[in-house]
This record gives C-alpha cells, structure tokens and sequence, in this order.
C-alpha cells in the first residue's frame, strides 16, 4: 500500500508501515531523491525566517539542510549526531524519543560547534515532524550552546504536529488505519 502525494510540486508514492496493530505512517524517505530534496529546498528557504545557520538532526534530514544551506549560499550547517564522533570534543547531549525509532534516543553536537552556535539564529529543519521529539531535542541543543531558535520547519507535519502553530512545512501528512485510509485531520470530525 502506498499513499500518493504531491510535495514541492512533485509526485511521489509513500509506502505505509505499521507501527502500531491499528495505525499506520506514509514513510517519507529523502535520500537519494536528488530532484524532491532541491525542490524541498527551494520552496521551504521560500517560508523561511532570516537565520545564521541551519541544523538538522541524523540521518534523513542531512539531504535537506545540506540543500538548503547550499541554496541559500550558506558556508556551514550544523548536525546533531546519533552517537558522538572520536573527532568531538566538549560533546553536549539530549535525550530523544522517535516516532520512527523505537526507544530512546540521543543527539550529540561537537563543543565546536556549540561555540558556533552562541549567540546565533539558528533554524531548525527536518524531514518529517511527527511527535516533535526530535525537534524538541534539536531545540535543547541550540539552547545548550546559547544560541536563538528563530523557526523550525519541515517537509511535512503529520498527525498532530499539523495543529503546531511554531512549525512552517511544505504539506501535512495524514496518519493511516490499517486497511490504508487516511485518518481524520486533527480536528476534523471523522
């Protein structure tokens, strides 16, 4: 089963997974969608807020920050690793739970980094919000280093980031039963 969406103008077929014996995600997967992540790109620097750098957390939202960052001319973006780097000093640390990764998570980000980031704009980008764990983790980062979340955005918003005021993204994204029909809207009456 597939949903079928356009996104940035393009077409695509999402495959549903399970994650749940009732409830079902479109999985939105950017990487190696050369066409999708330039597109993406270009129409979220069109919503963005002025910032000094984008960050992004490991791995899918690495195409589009690079992307982005590109477009916009900028010479550096910041990732939040999944586990720190021999090459990483003075690491700061958060906590994450995803919905697509079962159990618990953390991101990492260099002290390097970190002295970067204090003071700055900084932009928050991913593929897909869904729980906003992972935005809320990136989000502690920023803070942790000092530095000024001014937006987050992302591709899509599905389930109940859609209601999410403080998120610009390009589409909603609709949970699924398990039959394959998109669920109601937050909000909408079913």
């Amino acid at each position: 089963m597939v949903y079928r969406m356009t996104i940035a103008g393009l077409e695509r077929a999402l495959p549903l997974c399970p994650i749940g014996e009732d409830l079902q995600i479109g999985a939105f997967v950017i990487f190696g969608d050369a066409p999708l992540t330039v597109a993406c790109a270009r129409a979220l620097l069109e919503k963005a807020p002025e910032y000094d750098y984008l960050i992004t957390a490991e791995a899918k939202g690495i195409p589009l920050a690079h992307e982005m960052a590109r477009q916009h001319g900028d010479g550096k973006y910041f990732l939040a690793r999944k586990r720190p780097k021999l090459y990483m000093k003075d690491v700061l640390e958060v906590c994450v739970q995803s919905i697509t990764t079962a159990g618990e998570q953390r991101l990492y980000l260099d002290g390097e980094d970190a002295a970067e980031i204090r003071g700055r704009r900084i932009l928050l980008v991913d593929d897909v919000i869904s729980t906003g764990e992972s935005l809320r983790a990136l989000e502690a980062l920023v803070e942790k280093a000092g530095g000024i979340v001014c937006g987050r955005m992302a591709i899509l918003a599905e389930g109940e980031a859609q209601r999410r005021t403080d998120i610009r993204y390009l589409e909603p994204l609709p949970l699924f039963d398990r039959a394959g029909n998109p669920l109601p809207a937050p909000g909408e009456e079913g």
